[in-house]
């Protein structure tokens, strides 16, 4: 008999606006945090069902093959595992279903990083499993959220799918997490003080309430970083480090929770989308090119609204940047040799109807996106 999969794991609040039911989902069903606490999470992994799937990309799932096969003898788990690949695209998401199928999967457990980590999340929501996120990096808070990104086989952004819940079970792992490169974590301070920029433009005059205290996490979230990046990164496994791994991992997600799309996504994520369209910047991390697209964005402020806080802002972001190896400019992503064409379809993507960068106060076509992307060290 298959084991209760805990359904009302959830963590989800329904709001009224105007009358019409809005749902703000908003952590995971449940997490559990430490050194070494993966091999410490048999039952709790257990208690999902009796066959789990793992996915995850090839070299994630080496890092954590013996430590859950270990869980999985103890707890009289019978499971498989998949790989992701090629990227979170359409086909791959075909093919881990025809996975699900074959193993007669009763829950999902995701490993590594952003992409593998939205495509378990994708691939749970689409077959109505349970899911369990375990996160071999801190570049990203997809362990958190309920979204996941569709990509092209060749690693070009496609689309983004609002899930209909976070997972039920978030696993960090300090020590996994330590075994990842630094520029891991460098990339996901990246992704995470982007919070503040784009929440509080896009929802600076909201006067919702769960909006402000999405907005006003997204500062404290800045502040952290700009507090405790520095001697994090210098010392890893440290206490301010494993406070930085829970700001980009943890407390970034709850911020898109809390505040809903609104809170979410604007220029610099717009920006990172376009760029995933040029070949040769796919060696850039997502934290990376969102780093580089949150300058974009206040050079836009600067441009096209003479904003003298962008410009404070801005110069603030390039000193930090510098301290802690963001790319500042194109050529910092590796992009110096870029044709003209390319950036131009960058820009165009990044604008096209529906973007996110029409949640800026102010209208941005692609020429003037095209100015600011190649003028953020001003």
């Amino acid at each position: 008999m298959k084991k209760d999969k805990t359904a009302n794991l959830k963590s989800k609040a329904v709001v009224q606006n105007q009358g019409t039911p809005i749902p703000l989902i908003i952590s995971p069903g449940k997490i559990v945090r430490g050194q070494k606490i993966l091999s410490q999470s048999g039952q709790e992994i257990a208690q999902f069902g009796d066959r789990p799937l793992v996915v995850g990309g090839k070299n994630t799932l080496a890092r954590t093959e013996a430590t859950l096969e270990n869980l999985f003898k103890q707890n009289n788990l019978s499971a498989d595992q998949a790989s992701y690949l090629p990227d979170c695209a359409e086909s791959s998401l075909k093919k881990l279903r025809n996975a699900i199928k074959k193993h007669q999967a009763d829950f999902i457990i995701g490993v590594g990083g952003g992409k593998s980590l939205d495509t378990a999340k994708l691939l749970a929501h689409q077959c109505q499993l349970p899911i369990v996120t375990i996160p071999t990096s801190a570049a990203t808070c997809a362990a958190w959220t309920a979204l996941s990104n569709i990509y092209s086989e060749a690693g070009a952004f496609q689309y983004d799918v609002a899930l209909d819940r976070c997972p039920e079970l978030l696993i960090l792992d300090y020590g996994l997490v330590s075994s990842a490169s630094k520029r891991t974590l460098v990339a996901g301070i990246g992704d995470a003080i982007a919070k503040w920029y784009e929440a509080s433009v896009s929802s600076a005059n909201s006067t919702e309430t769960m909006t402000i205290a999405a907005v006003q996490q997204a500062r404290v979230l800045r502040d952290i970083l700009f507090q405790k990046s520095v001697v994090a990164l210098e010392n890893p496994q440290s206490t301010e480090w494993c406070q930085v791994v829970d700001a980009t991992v943890l407390l970034a997600g709850v911020i898109g929770g809390i505040g809903g799309a609104n809170c979410r996504t604007v220029a610099a994520h717009a920006v990172h989308n376009g760029l995933t369209h040029i070949p040769s910047a796919h060696h850039a991390l997502h934290g990376e090119k969102v780093a580089y697209g949150i300058l974009v964005q206040l050079r836009l402020e600067e441009m096209l609204q003479s904003n003298q806080l962008a410009i404070s802002a801005r110069k603030q972001l390039l000193d930090f940047y510098q301290q802690i190896g963001l790319p500042k400019t194109l050529d910092d992503l590796g992009l110096e040799d870029a044709k003209l064409a390319e950036l131009r379809t960058a820009a165009e993507i990044a604008c096209q109807p529906g973007s996110d960068i029409h949640r800026l106060p102010f209208k941005v076509t692609a020429e003037q996106l095209m100015a600011a992307m190649v003028s953020t060290t001003i």
